[in-house]
């Protein structure tokens, strides 16, 4: 006789208390698909509003050539792929984009540069920017690399909300990806970012060559941090030509699905966002990581330099699935 899966008590988090290990998640993980989604979204629905997904939108605000190695990046200096590195963009175009993206139902603006970590000379605008997209009413992301003391604290004062930092695997395959900068590095920033009182976007690509431990590795991770990210971006790699990662085998629908899964039982409050890659994704893959737990999306275009399902694309699929955009949450 098969277990029955509604006998299942849905974990606020770790089922006995203690610490996430990888035997526990991985026995989750590697449970019958139809129980571990039963279980995902009970606990979804323990915590938010099934039928509704929050919306940011993503601006690269410095293009290209950065001094860090990740395998799987088109901004890379190292790599050769016909990427043009671009100055800084000014203030009053990014305000520009910000107050586009509000009026099109984004809530939250995330805006990213490609630095090993930001120059002095660069922070009075990037606090500008901040401010701006703050004075409009969103929510404000940066991911600007690895930050100082003097700088995180310049970002709190300015009023930012989220900095995104992933861990992007396991500290075990991290090497296989990325050498210029550790594992360790990434918590670091993590760790002092959430000292400064900014709230904490972290999680990682899958289909970079992986094995599947690596991914509830990188979620044991997440969920072991003194805090759950409020926001756990998950993207499915995007081969580029020209990276080390250009001809990495696509994970399967079904494991990505799992991943998205985990994450939501793992860390049952977080925002689970379905980040890069949803443009080969198709419309039945994506309804299974809603019901499986995400419930964030970027919109528009472009993921700074990858495409991304247009927005009539995303409204189409959110009216055939009757979800709706997630509003501001109050502070």
């Amino acid at each position: 006789m098969h277990d029955n899966p509604t006998k299942t008590t849905p974990p606020t988090q770790c089922a006995d208390g203690g610490m996430w290990t990888l035997e526990k998640a991985r026995a989750l993980h590697d449970a019958p698909f139809n129980n571990l989604l039963f279980l995902a979204q009970t606990v979804h629905r323990q915590n938010f509003d099934p039928n509704k997904v929050q919306l940011s939108r993503l601006l690269s605000i410095k293009t290209g050539g950065c001094p860090e190695d990740c395998g799987y990046c088109s901004q890379s200096a190292h790599h050769e792929t016909g990427l043009r590195a671009s100055k800084l963009m000014e203030v009053d175009r990014v305000i520009a984009e910000a107050t586009k993206a509000r009026d099109a139902g984004a809530t939250r603006y995330c805006m990213g540069a490609a630095w090993r970590n930001p120059k002095a000379r660069d922070m009075d605008a990037v606090v500008a920017m901040v401010e701006g997209v703050k004075a409009l009413g969103m929510e404000t992301c940066m991911t600007l690399g690895m930050l100082d003391l003097e700088q995180t604290a310049r970002l709190k004062q300015a009023g930012l909300d989220y900095y995104n930092h992933n861990i992007d695997t396991s500290e075990r395959y991290y090497s296989e990806v990325i050498s210029t900068r550790s594992f360790a590095d990434r918590l670091d920033t993590l760790e002092q970012v959430r000292q400064a009182g900014i709230r904490v976007c972290c999680g990682g690509i899958v289909g970079m060559g992986e094995d599947p431990v690596d991914r509830i590795d990188m979620l044991v991770t997440l969920a072991n941090l003194p805090e759950h990210p409020e926001s756990v971006p998950i993207n499915m790699l995007i081969p580029i030509a020209g990276t080390p990662l250009a001809e990495a085998k696509p994970i399967e629908p079904i494991e990505f699905v799992r991943v998205i899964a985990l994450a939501r039982i793992m860390m049952p409050k977080s925002h689970i966002r379905l980040s890069a890659g949803r443009t080969a994704m198709t419309d039945e893959m994506q309804a299974l990581c809603f019901f499986a737990g995400a419930n964030s999306i970027f919109v528009g275009d472009t993921l700074l330099t990858a495409d991304n399902p247009g927005e009539d694309k995303d409204t189409l699929l959110f009216r055939r699935l009757g979800i709706e955009p997630m509003e501001l949450e109050a502070r």
